[in-house]
């Protein structure tokens, strides 16, 4: 069987290749009911870990302490070695997600609506998704978790850019070839990603991302809690802390464009929001999502060599470009045929309106926004829907080198943000630098980043790939030498050739290599467990 798989934030979504159609899968719970996607929650209790739905049904119960979002932990430095407090007990992260996607495979053979026949495949062969602006070891972490419980990777996909095959799927009709390009805003529980996607028939082109790490409905949750709290006259504990919050993510997820009042309850006790005193709360939030998406708006001006202006081709009618006028988004919108809004996040009434007064009309709100990431994962899973993508590394990576004789340090970049990924089945991007050395030992620092500036230094969230120390003269690449506490001496003039290889792989995964030309010592180094 082919599944498109949404590993959520808040909740776990699963859409089967049924024969060029790509339903959801609904699951019971334990209560009896369906529903659409499985919590991303964890139960603990002495010990005994519960997942998805079979914590759902302890939720309530005073013995279990529930943990959700520890998706979000992968966003973290150093998160391969992470641990999360999960009932007093610390739990790697690691485990935690092959705990969460073993439990997800169980459900979907035992508590799912997957046909009988799909049933009897021997196979689960899935396309998985990250968010755009995740670092390799989220991405890692993520393929190797689902690989650990049981499930085939075939492809990992950008979620926005899994949610662009879901657009072109369902509003094919908007695409034209004045107007092909569409923006995917994906507000999920604990990440916010804007792509820009060209589209041309069937073929996907992921030209540009942008985003925020740590921003999703978990922080839309927290606004409310916070105007709750405040309502409140006495402190609360870290479980009353814990239960209020539960209550305010239920409250937020019952808003609707016709309510007028929030209502919070735990216990006995009820407090209630105008639900326009909670939207202006929000409003920062949603001003964050604009700010990182415009960037993204503004690479259709440089993918096509600039769009005519909104006096010269715009439709008159169009509302969006209307408000857009005098700002820097117009000729940008101008070469847009949507901007599609998807998420679990998005559904808060708030995110649409606030997008339609700065956008207009061309701001579409996918009919199943939670779902609508999974859909696009199991149109690229399934091989003869004819859709292909181009998807792009979406951060930078590159190595600190010494300049100027040792005097000074600069980073060179080896992937930027828009290099394309190869293909699934494809052989990996190869980036080669051949040098001859001037010192006995190098240090390779090699680092991503969200972006890199103009002036060549990396920016926004940095995460160390490698720290390696390799020896360039025979005595110091034998084992057992500690090139940690070695000196580095210069060379009385140039020595050995060195080629240092960058490989990057189909899933957003790079190994790197250094190899001694004369000696053939060679070592290689990548994200592993």
């Amino acid at each position: 069987m082919r599944l498109g798989i949404d590993f959520g934030t808040t909740r776990t979504v699963v859409s089967l290749c049924d024969r060029g159609n790509y339903p959801v899968l609904s699951f019971d719970t334990a209560q009896g009911d369906a529903v659409d996607g499985i919590p991303t929650i964890v139960a603990a209790r002495d010990g005994e870990l519960r997942y998805g739905l079979d914590a759902l049904a302890v939720r309530d119960e005073p013995t279990w302490t529930t943990l959700r979002s520890f998706k979000r932990a992968l966003a973290a430095d150093g998160a391969l070695e992470q641990s999360l407090d999960v009932g007093g007990a610390r739990v790697p992260l690691f485990d935690l997600l092959v705990g969460f996607l073993s439990h997800v495979r169980d459900a979907i053979l035992t508590r799912s609506n997957l046909p009988e026949a799909q049933r009897a495949e021997p196979e689960m062969r899935v396309v998985v998704a990250t968010p755009a602006n995740a670092m390799g070891t989220a991405r890692f972490m993520t393929l190797e978790a689902f690989r650990r419980a049981g499930f085939h990777v075939i492809a990992t996909l950008n979620e926005p850019s899994a949610a662009g095959f879901e657009y072109t799927h369902a509003h094919q009709r908007t695409i034209s070839k004045r107007r092909d390009h569409v923006i995917v805003y994906d507000l999920g529980g604990g990440t916010f990603d804007a792509s820009l996607v060209r589209v041309t028939d069937l073929r996907h082109d992921a030209l540009v991302t942008g985003g925020v790490a740590r921003l999703g409905g978990d922080d839309f949750d927290a606004a409310l809690l916070d105007l709750v709290l405040a309502r409140r006259a006495a402190p609360v504990d870290s479980a009353s802390h814990a239960r209020w919050l539960e209550a305010c993510r239920e409250a937020k997820e019952r808003v609707g464009p016709n309510t007028r009042k929030l209502v919070v309850e735990v216990g006995d006790e009820q407090i209630t929001i105008p639900v326009a005193e909670y939207y202006e709360a929000c409003a920062p939030l949603v001003e964050r999502t604009i700010d990182a998406m415009l960037p993204v708006m503004r690479g259709a001006d440089a993918n096509d060599g600039g769009a005519t202006t909104p006096a010269d081709g715009a439709d008159a009618g169009d509302a969006g470009v209307t408000t857009l006028a005098d700002s820097a988004d117009a000729g940008a919108l101008d070469e847009i045929a949507g901007i599609y809004v998807v998420g679990g996040a998005s559904t808060l009434p708030v995110v649409s309106r606030m997008l339609k007064e700065r956008f207009g009309r061309r701001v579409f709100r996918s009919p199943y926004p939670s779902a609508a990431t999974a859909v696009g994962l199991a149109i690229a899973a399934d091989d003869t829907s004819g859709f292909t993508l181009s998807d792009r590394f979406s951060r930078a990576l590159g190595v600190f080198r010494e300049a100027g004789g040792g005097r000074d340090v600069t980073f060179d970049v080896i992937f930027d943000r828009e290099t394309a990924l190869p293909a699934p089945g494809s052989p990996p991007v190869r980036v080669e630098r051949r040098y001859r050395v001037a010192h006995d030992l190098g240090h390779f620092r090699v680092v991503e980043a969200t972006d890199v500036a103009d002036g060549g230094a990396p920016t926004g969230d940095l995460s160390l790939f490698a720290d390696v120390r390799f020896g360039f003269v025979p005595e110091l690449q034998r084992d057992g030498v500690d090139l940690a506490g070695a000196d580095v001496h210069r060379l009385g003039g140039l020595g050995t050739s060195v080629v240092e290889a960058y490989e990057l792989d189909a899933h957003g995964l790079v190994r790197m290599s250094i190899t001694d030309e004369q000696t053939g010592f060679a070592r290689s180094f990548a994200l592993t467990r």
